[in-house]
């Protein structure tokens, strides 16, 4: 695909593996009963297309020329997982449970850079871009992300949708795929529009214990 306009261009680096990294944490499991929780490590699926949410050290070759961000099939990637943060430390401390409704971030846990969206041309489908921003976490405000889900918590069994907290698109695929050097990967973008292309679901992933405060709200709730 070479650096032709509108694809991305090959990297300098080669990407740091992170399976290593994501094992260092604990063990690795499937989402299932139970809250997604603020310093967990997830993969996320497309429901509808049945690609999972990934990154590289690849930039776009038109638009924004920041990483690129895509969608890839197989389910033992190395560069899918995410890390999932607040705006701040504070907001979204570790093992705090997300509410529907929060805004966070999702941070590439192989290049340390942070899901981001803005008023570029994504590539393929002329939708919303939607890239990789930041060094080491550290990003913007184009960085923050809505949880949009039914009940209180993020459950990890349930799908959700992601919307950008700037310009109120929603994180999607809709099945355009790349040719080279990402032969197979699909593009990743934002829609105006809600539909069955938003929807996301918890997969593989390492998931930071609730913490007391969430086991006790749970406890006077059965009461």
């Amino acid at each position: 695909m070479g650096a032709a306009a509108g694809r991305p261009v090959p990297p300098g680096l080669v990407p740091v593996p992170v399976l290593a990294l994501v094992l260092a944490l604990g063990a690795a499991a499937r989402g299932g009963p139970g809250p997604v929780t603020c310093g967990s490590v997830v993969k996320l699926l497309n429901v509808r297309h049945n690609v999972r949410l990934h990154s590289h050290d690849v930039r776009y070759g038109s638009g924004s020329g920041q990483q690129s961000v895509t969608g890839v099939s197989a389910a033992d990637d190395g560069n899918s997982y995410w890390r999932v943060r607040g705006r701040t430390a504070a907001a979204c401390q570790r093992g705090t449970p997300v509410r529907c409704g929060q805004a966070i971030r999702l941070t590439h846990l192989g290049t340390g850079r942070n899901l981001h969206s803005h008023r570029f041309t994504s590539p393929l489908s002329g939708n919303q871009e939607v890239s990789a921003f930041g060094e080491a976490g550290e990003g913007d405000y184009l960085d923050d992300w809505t949880v949009v889900c039914s009940g209180t918590y993020w459950a990890r069994d349930s799908e959700v949708r992601f919307q950008h907290a700037s310009t109120d698109v929603f994180l999607s695929v809709t099945g355009e795929q790349y040719g080279r050097p990402i032969h197979g990967q699909k593009e990743v973008h934002g829609m105006a529009a809600s539909s069955q292309n938003n929807y996301w679901k918890v997969m593989e992933g390492i998931f930071m214990q609730p913490s007391e405060v969430f086991k006790a709200e749970q406890y006077h709730a059965e009461l």
